[in-house]
């Protein structure tokens, strides 16, 4: 277990901006880690890319030394200056042995995350590792490593509320709009076009929404928008001249103060009087308190949801003793099986040095003697010698295998 390492870069350390500085891209991933391993003699190794970490896996008899760890990511060719890959050398983490492990298992249980519970980061390290596999950069070790790290986390996901609960305004302002009964093809009338809305936009186009008219201070602006949603787009200025009707209302501008006074809403609404779903995820709201006061509105709005989202953060990290416990059983289980494993390969050449031994004794040692037996005999000596064969290759390995199971019971009392 001591040879297995973990030099990582993580949002913890590193500005999230300056991570982009050391992502590798598919296209070149191939050729660094094959000069990086035969450069250090690197038997196995895999890399993991996120937007909020970088980090290489690796099995070998490396001490990370910071010499070793300049060395390593100079030899990876990053293309930043000196000063700054100095700078990331700063920032950097280590991890070896057991520590790399338990490193490992919590990171793809999200434990690590900068959102904890989020369980995209299992399927983007199974991505980066079955990406290096196929590569022929990972082997044994890295294999059975996998195996037991999906299996974790896996457990963790079902076994635990840690994963269960949305803790983003946006997901959370999708959650309560779907809890609203709905028109089948709702008029979706949409003001502003930044980060949020757009992230809103993509849990709308995944369930086929599709009737939507975009407002924003500047049309330009709106273009990323307007082709997720396919929608129709409209300066903001001209809202006030808008007559078509609309089911529901998404905003969010950057607005110092409500933009949509009771006025402006009642000219919306061109003569319509049915309950409207208003989601204001603006921050002062965008929709003037008289509003909601003074019509009939299915009322959505950011202060709830971070109330909300809040709540949900304490549930998952109230749900960290569960997962770690989940962990150590894990790993716990993991170590016979590496040790099993090892014994495994070990006496991988046992069959073939016993069937050696065995044709020196029959061909040369004894070949006189033998042919001096009749038939009969000789056949009877044949079924000893098979019969001999074969328990002196099945009771080493269960030998080794019982004194595994002591040793491995007697570290857990």
């Amino acid at each position: 277990m001591k040879n297995l390492k973990v030099i990582a870069f993580t949002h913890k350390h590193v500005e999230l901006k300056d991570l982009g500085n050391l992502v590798i891209c598919n296209e070149e991933l191939d050729y660094r880690l094959i000069s990086l391993k035969n450069s250090l003699d690197i038997p196995e190794i895999f890399y993991i890319g996120t937007c909020n970490r970088v980090e290489f896996v690796f099995y070998g008899a490396h001490e990370l030394t910071d010499e070793f760890v300049a060395e390593f990511m100079h030899k990876m060719n990053f293309c930043v200056p000196a000063e700054r890959l100095q700078c990331f050398l700063g920032q950097v983490t280590k991890y070896s042995g057991m520590d790399a492990l338990q490193h490992l298992f919590r990171m793809s249980c999200s434990l690590d995350s900068l959102v904890v519970g989020e369980k995209e980061i299992l399927s983007q390290v199974r991505r980066a590792y079955d990406r290096c596999r196929e590569a022929g950069f990972t082997g044994d070790f890295l294999r059975l490593m996998m195996d037991q790290l999906v299996k974790t986390a896996k457990e963790v996901y079902t076994y635990t509320n840690i994963a269960r609960n949305p803790i983003s305004v946006v997901s959370l302002a999708y959650r309560k709009l779907r809890e609203v009964k709905l028109l089948e093809n709702p008029r979706i009338l949409i003001v502003g076009s930044g980060e949020t809305n757009q992230n809103l936009a993509k849990y709308l186009k995944k369930h086929k929404y599709n009737n939507f008219v975009i407002f924003n201070r500047t049309v330009a602006n709106a273009s990323a928008l307007v082709e997720e949603l396919n929608a129709e787009v409209y300066p903001l200025s001209e809202l006030k001249n808008y007559k078509k009707g609309f089911d529901v209302m998404i905003t969010c501008t950057g607005a110092p103060e409500a933009i949509i006074d009771n006025e402006l809403y009642t000219s919306l609404l061109n003569g319509e009087t049915d309950r409207k779903v208003i989601v204001d995820l603006a921050i002062p709201n965008d929709i003037d308190a008289d509003v909601i006061a003074k019509n009939p509105i299915h009322y959505i709005e950011v202060s709830s949801l971070q109330a909300i989202a809040e709540h949900n953060i304490q549930e998952r990290y109230d749900e960290l003793v569960h997962a770690e416990r989940i962990i150590n059983e894990n790993i716990k289980e993991f170590l016979p099986i590496i040790k099993q494993r090892r014994v495994e390969v070990a006496m991988r050449n046992v069959p073939e040095k016993i069937k050696e031994i065995r044709s020196t004794a029959c061909n040369e040692v004894f070949a006189q003697d033998l042919n001096k037996l009749d038939p009969q005999a000789r056949e009877v000596l044949e079924k000893v010698i098979n019969y001999m064969e074969k328990k002196y290759i099945k009771v080493p390995m269960v030998m080794a295998k019982e004194i595994l199971v002591k040793s491995s019971e007697a570290e857990q009392n």
